[in-house]
């Protein structure tokens, strides 16, 4: 097809055309990278067409209140092309938007990054960039939508998500486990623009793929229309078919990448570099935009700000029917994340019954009983878990699935869908109102890493329930043992990677989880079962501090035993072991190095204390030498595990409490 042939050049508002009002994006977009000297214009020059119409049309939104609860989602997924959001959002008025943003794109400091970062600019709904991410977190957000509306009615929640994806968010495999899922689901209110430009950064997408999307989508259950991405009408008559239809759509755009420039455009080298300034000479004349880089003339720019202004009487509207609305309080509560005053109580009450009762229980069901009263305070988490909920022991009385008959669950079976669990975890909380926990076992954190790095990057309130924590579920063998995963997701900044010791460790484990919003975590938990160490109460949460003295020494240390989790139980035995010997060790517990690290120096200082320090922990010992130094030793794995019992896998590699006398022998003899 030839690029311009299909374009339509309807009147928006008084002389304004369409043309226009997609050409003024189209201009940004090429300005902009071009001035950046880095960048990519092909996809926002492409899809400038259906952008202009959803955003003018059908997108409710109110860039004077871009937080609004019931404004529709808008996730560019192809994040790459940034230039068309910012553009969009400068034409929209965003008040964080001006021109000067712009001309900054790429630049240290400006809200208009290389791909959009949550945080960074209004309106910027996720993180893209990582292909696949933005389409499967929106999976997310259009499941929150509806769970959320049927809780509080369409008076309160009643909203679309709408996404723009490529050809390399279709090719990732989470967009597999992402749209299966929504189809499953019949998230309705979900709408995917798919940009078939038929190019890649290597060139034709028919160097790699084959895949028929049209058939795939419709298999996975999903009402698919095909257009002409440079047709207003197509585009517009698509989106009204598929907001009418009861399952989540896509909109297959056929599009040229960076149409307009007509040396460039429908080729990979348009894809990811500037145009050049001789190519965007012949741009604006192919286009008929005679004005300078960045101006946008005032017609142009008025109507799409009067356009954009239409929803303000909408949302208006429905902040009268929220302020009359007798379930205010409890929605408002939903969408700030507030937890129940009586859920610290609650928790008390519990942690005062495992120290009395002191239960040998795996940390897997300790959390079950710990969510039992959480999920009983607290009517926002939404669990789940990716087809192990029996191993993870995530779900609790009363629970209810989700699904396309009844959204007023609060329990999700991901199936085996790690990846899109966890992105999935990410859309519940971005959206607001739900507090998302999934679960799987902790060496399947692999599956699931983009995503968790995005919940730390995002600052967003998720807890993974990672089960199965180390050589200690025993016959499964070395492919289900983490051995280094401990290690990897620790070097995740602002990810706080839980590791409790018993039932009370893991019920303040939980509590801080639950607390700590600007930082997701991570509890990893123990299939074998441990005893409860903890058997005095205290109210004050200890896990909260990252690590504490849980067995001081009688008298002056000789050493110092750190461990997590189950081999926390192998210092206490140990420390006994050495008293007997006249050594005095002290036995710290270290629940979380991150929170131990947010702690003050005198405090950490006051834990570890002077003396040598032997490390205990059946998992690789990448990190430990922070905390042990040069002189520690390491009590732990250096190789994958194997299949057998879990007693006897200890013994084979020599995580015992006899080594752990050995080893603490050798440093206080070293000194």
């Amino acid at each position: 097809m030839t690029a311009f042939a299909h374009v339509e050049n309807t009147t928006i508002e008084n002389s304004v055309t369409h043309n226009d009002m997609a050409n003024a994006v189209r201009a940004l977009a090429m300005d902009a990278v071009e001035q950046a000297k880095s960048g990519h214009p092909g996809m926002p020059m492409g899809m400038a067409d259906v952008a202009t119409i959803l955003f003018t049309k059908f997108l409710k939104i109110d860039p004077a209140n871009p937080d609004w609860p019931d404004r529709d989602r808008f996730i560019l997924s192809a994040g790459h092309g940034s230039m068309l959001q910012y553009a969009l959002h400068y034409l929209a008025g965003y008040e964080d938007m001006p021109i000067e943003e712009l001309r900054a794109f790429r630049q240290l400091g400006a809200r208009t990054a290389g791909h959009p970062e949550y945080g960074h600019a209004q309106g910027i709904e996720t993180t893209t960039g990582p292909l696949g991410q933005g389409l499967s977190t929106a999976v997310g957000m259009a499941l929150a939508e509806r769970m959320l509306n049927a809780r509080f009615g369409n008076e309160l929640v009643d909203h679309m998500t709408y996404v723009i994806a490529g050809d390399g968010c279709l090719m990732e495999g989470v967009s597999h486990e992402a749209i299966d899922l929504a189809g499953h689901l019949e998230l309705g209110r979900l709408i995917v623009f798919w940009d078939d430009n038929e190019i890649s950064i290597d060139g034709a997408t028919s160097l790699s793929t084959s895949m028929d999307q049209v058939a795939r989508f419709t298999a996975a259950g999903w009402h698919v229309i095909a257009v002409d991405g440079h047709s207003s009408r197509e585009i517009e008559h698509a989106i009204i078919t598929a907001r009418a239809d009861p399952r989540p759509s896509l909109i297959a755009c056929r599009t040229v990448i960076g149409f307009g420039a007509p040396a460039k455009q429908g080729t990979s080298g348009v894809h990811g570099a500037p145009l050049g300034a001789e190519e965007i000479v012949a741009a604006r004349q192919h286009l008929e935009w005679p004005h300078e880089p960045f101006d946008i003339p005032k017609p142009v720019l008025a109507s799409w700000r009067s356009v954009m202004a239409r929803n303000q009487e909408t949302r208006t509207a429905w902040q009268s029917r929220l302020t009359q609305s007798p379930g205010r309080k409890r929605f408002e509560d939903a969408m700030v994340g507030r937890l129940p005053a009586e859920l610290n109580k609650a928790m008390d009450a519990h942690k005062a019954a495992l120290s009395a009762d002191a239960p040998k229980v795996a940390t897997r069901v300790a959390s079950q009983k710990a969510l039992e009263v959480i999920n009983a305070a607290v009517p926002t988490t939404v669990g789940g878990s990716a087809d192990l909920t029996g191993s993870n022991n995530t779900k609790t009385t009363g629970m209810q699935p989700v699904s396309k008959n009844n959204f007023a669950g609060n329990y999700i079976h991901y199936g085996v869908r790690e990846h899109a669990m966890a992105a999935a975890m990410n859309g519940l909380a971005l959206h607001g109102g739900l507090i998302p926990y999934g679960g799987t076992f902790l060496v399947f954190a692999d599956y699931c890493r983009p995503a968790i790095r995005l919940s730390a990057l995002m600052q967003q309130h998720v807890v993974y329930v990672m089960t199965h924590d180390s050589i200690g579920l025993g016959e499964d063998g070395p492919t289900h043992q983490p051995v280094e995963h401990l290690a990897s997701l620790r070097a995740i900044p602002n990810l706080a990677v839980f590791r409790p010791a018993d039932a009370v460790e893991t019920a303040e484990a939980w509590q801080a989880a639950l607390e700590q919003k600007g930082t997701p975590s991570m509890l990893c938990l123990t299939r074998q079962g441990l005893p409860t160490l903890r058997t005095s109460h205290m109210e004050e949460n200890l896990v909260k501090r990252g690590a504490y003295v849980l067995r001081e020494a009688d008298g002056e240390r000789d050493v110092t035993l750190l461990a997590t989790g189950s081999e926390v139980a192998i210092a206490v035995e140990a420390q006994a072991t050495l008293a007997a010997e006249g050594i005095r060790a002290a036995v710290v517990s270290m629940t979380c190095w991150e929170l131990f690290d947010r702690q003050p120096a005198e405090y950490r200082d006051r834990v570890l204390g002077a003396a040598p320090r032997v490390a205990i922990e059946a998992a690789a010992p990448f990190g430990w030498h922070r905390w042990i130094g040069s002189d520690g030793v390491f009590v732990g794995m250096t190789t994958f595990g194997a299949s057998a019992p879990a007693a006897d896998l200890y013994k084979h590699f020599g995580i015992t409490q006899e080594a752990v006398v050995e080893a603490a022998r050798s440093v206080t003899e070293a000194r």
